[in-house]
Formats: structure tokens, sequence, C-alpha cells
């Protein structure tokens, strides 16, 4: 699915690496962290490879919906509960300033990337809700204000409303800002050992590795698979709407996300956990909203998007382990990947080059407060839950039942397979286990993909492999 920055921003492809090379930093992922990181450690003299899969901005950046704003949905009130005020402050005052990064760095090299100065609301049906964040927001001193209602046609008790947000065409702003980057496309990263990193064509060896890969794709050490899981939202791209003032997200019964670009309004919501769905669809369920609340407006695009969500709602960007001082990571950064990624890049930056960053504690990967293992423990569930259902759990399918243009998990010779049945019938049968750690792939209705629900990789119904932490295709299965 073209997303409406894909449509008007074309980024000249670049090599694929074919030798073996060394130099100081090596980035593996051309999204916007890992440009932004490069972009920053190249600015501060640092010799800088990065290696991307695919193409720049492939993956998720091109799927954002691009707000850049210190306002993430309900979470200062559960930052100060959770680490204290001190920390929660490092949190702020560290999106904030990506917020000035952005602007100075747009400005200084004259980039046309239709950046917009705008104010970010969130609003909610629950008042209690409201005001705990508005007095949490007050006390670390965001630029916040509470206002009574909103210019939408969505039920809500009130907004906070953040002031001097922003807003922008990501590839638009990729494009100019990695111009003057080394990137290695289409060149996968099998593994990393110590200071070396083995592709399918070549190798690179580094002082120091950074894993901007949005999930980091090795298990041991670091164990992000514990502390993280994916979540997938979805966007119209609306035209004929009504023009709204600012960007908005709801918390609640109506949470959908809102903002303007150009003509159109970008309408998301319908958030869930990767690998669950619902029947009818989740696309089909934001547009009966469209209707709803827009009857005028017409669809010209749609697309999905999907978030790392870590167990205490703060990003991991740091150091990867103890025991690897030379790797470095930027990841789970919710459905903020704007602020995240700079964010990231500039206390990478900090520490990569040896200087002190005033808030880089609070978004250190070696965290751990006593509350978040009862968050671990629900991640490991989920993944103990998808590796039994793929042993135990019988498929209520057979596959001579399957309507076309359809997907699901059939028995086949006692062993469970997934099938896709296009519209001529054609049947595509793969295997449902997923590469990464075993769990039980589900069908995505929606993207006629095979999703996994523990960690979040993805497939195409042809076991082609879309999205990590897996690296792999899946396998193709026999019918016979």
């Amino acid at each position: 699915m073209d997303t409406i920055w894909t449509t008007n921003c074309t980024i000249p492809r670049r090599e694929s690496l074919q030798s073996h090379i060394q130099t100081e930093v090596a980035i593996i992922g051309a999204g916007l962290a890992g440009i932004l990181i490069g972009y920053e450690l190249q600015k501060s003299g640092k010799q800088v490879v990065l290696l991307e899969a695919k193409q720049i901005a492939s993956g998720q950046t091109s799927h954002t919906t691009a707000k850049i704003t210190s306002q993430h949905g309900f979470v200062y009130h559960h930052l100060i509960k959770h680490f204290g005020e001190e920390l929660a402050r490092q949190y702020a005052i560290a999106n904030e300033k990506a917020i000035t990064h952005y602007r100075l760095l747009i400005k200084q090299e004259q980039i046309d990337c239709d950046f917009e100065e705008k104010d970010s609301y969130i609003y909610s049906d629950d008042m209690e809700l409201l005001q705990k964040e508005f007095e949490a927001v007050t006390k670390l001193g965001l630029p916040a204000s509470f206002v009574p209602s909103t210019s939408l046609p969505i039920p809500a008790a009130g907004a906070i409303q953040f002031e001097s947000q922003a807003q922008f065409h990501p590839l638009k702003f990729i494009k100019s800002i990695s111009e003057c980057l080394t990137i290695y496309e289409n060149t996968l990263v099998l593994s990393v050992e110590d200071n070396l990193i083995k592709t399918e064509q070549g190798t690179v060896r580094a002082n120091s590795i950074v894993f901007a890969t949005h999930f980091p794709f090795i298990n041991f050490p670091g164990m992000y698979f514990t502390r993280m899981h994916q979540e997938r939202s979805y966007v119209l791209a609306l035209k004929h709407a009504p023009k709204i003032e600012g960007m908005f997200l709801g918390k609640g019964a109506n949470a959908y996300s809102l903002r303007n670009y150009k003509d159109f309004l970008l309408f998301g919501g319908e958030n869930h956990r990767c690998g669950e769905h619902i029947k009818g669809g989740h696309f089909d369920a934001l547009r009966q909203k469209a209707k709803e609340w827009f009857p005028n407006s017409v669809e010209i695009s749609h697309w999905s998007a999907q978030d790392c969500i870590s167990v205490d709602s703060v990003p991991y960007i740091g150091h990867y382990s103890s025991k690897t001082p030379n790797w470095y990571v930027a990841t789970g950064f919710q459905k903020w990947g704007m602020t995240g990624s700079m964010v990231s890049a500039l206390i990478l930056k900090d520490l990569i080059c040896g200087y002190e960053n005033s808030y880089a504690t609070i978004f250190s990967p070696n965290r751990f407060t006593p509350s978040d293992l009862l968050n671990i423990t629900k991640e490991g569930g989920m993944a103990v839950k998808g590796l039994l259902k793929r042993t135990l759990q019988l498929p209520e399918h057979v596959i001579e039942d399957l309507p076309c243009g359809h997907g699901e998990i059939v028995l086949i010779a006692d062993e469970k397979i997934g099938v896709y049945k296009d519209d001529n019938g054609t049947v595509y049968p793969v295997t449902i286990r997923c590469p990464h750690l075993g769990c039980q792939l589900e069908w995505n209705p929606d993207e006629k993909s095979w999703d996994c629900p523990c960690h979040g990789s993805r497939f195409d119904y042809h076991g082609n492999w879309i999205s990590n932490p897996a690296q792999t295709n899946i396998s193709i299965s026999s019918l016979s």
C-alpha cells in the first residue's frame, strides 16, 4: 500500500555492499532513527556507514503520521508514578529538545519538507484521566494548557493542548539529510559478532555498532524480546474532510489520531497487538468511523504502521547490554518515532563521542524497576501462549471450505499449515512457525500477511519476510 508520503517523494536508490570494509561507526537500519544517528555522528567528525536490509525509509518511517511532539498520549502521570519526577522531567526535556533540534536543523540546512508549527492535543471522554495528566505535565513544566472542548466531531470531555509542536513530510526530510551519508541498501545483516557485521555480500568491521532496526534481531544479550511487543494501527488519507487546527490523539472509547497534510486529513486508529485481528477487518472499522464523523470525505489512500511497545512506556536508547560496550540500540519508540528518533540521535552521538548527556538515564536499556517484572512476565506469557498454540490447538478449518481471497490455518496430513487462497482459487501454503522464536503465526486479513503475535515478525502470503525481529523467510509447505 502506498502512503501519502511515498506517492510524492522518491529517494534515490543506493548500491548494496559488495566488499569487506572498515569504519568507525556502523549503523544497522536506515529509517529515520538510523539516518538521524548517522547524520549527527558524521557531523561530529565520525566515519559512519549505514546498512539497510531493503531501501532507505522503506519500513515504519514511510508509514508514520509524522507528528513531531512531546505529547505522547497520557504518559507523564505514568512516568512520575513509575520513575519519579526527576526522571520523568528528563523524558519531557529530551522530547522538547528533539522538537527544537528539528526546527533548527531544517532551518540551517534549508530543508523543504513541509514543516509546520502546530499545537498538539490529547483528548478523552474521561475527565479524571485528563486532570491527572494535566497535573503531571504542569508539574514537569511542559508548554501545556487544559481546554474544555475540541474542534473535532468526536465526543470528548476535554483535551490537553501542547503548544509549539510540529508536523512535516518525513520522506522529504530524510531525502535531504541522507544525501551526505554512506548507505548500503538491500544489505541484510545476517549476524554481528563483537566488532564484525556479516552480510550476504560482505562484512563491516566497526569500532561502534548501532542497532536501529525497529525491533532488535539479536536476542542474546539484551533480551529485548522479553521487554517489548509490537502493535499495529491504521491510517486513512481523506479528501474533502474538514480542516482541523492542530494534531490530535484520543484515549478511551474514541482513541483516534488526526492531522492535516495539505488538503488531506490523516485519520488513524484501531490499534491492536500484532497478530490479533477482528472479524471484518480494521480498515473497514476505521472507514465506518470516517463515514460517521466526516460523511463528505473520500478515501484516497490507506496504510498501516507497526510500533514497538516497551514494558514501561519508555524507549530503550543507549548501550545494547552491559556485556557489549561497543554496541548501541535505539528501539521501543511506542507511537512517537519522530521525537524518539531525534532523541536517539542526540543521546547516541554523545555516548559514542564520549560526551555527557543530561537526559540519557531515563532511556537507558539497562534500567529496571520491580514493577517491570509483572509486565515482563506478561510478555513471556504471550510467547508461551504462542508456542503452545502451535503445538496443542487444532485448526477449525479445512482447505476445501476456504473461500477465495481468504487465509486460515488448516490441518493437512496431521500437520498445521498456513494457507491463503487467492481470487482465482490458487493456494499458497506456508509453515506457521515463526523463525524468530517458534511462535504460531496468525493470518492478517487486512494485509494478507502472516503475523507473529509474540514479537511482531511479519511475512507475506508467499512466505517472504516483511519485518523483524525474524530475519528469514518462512518455508513453503506441501499440500500432499
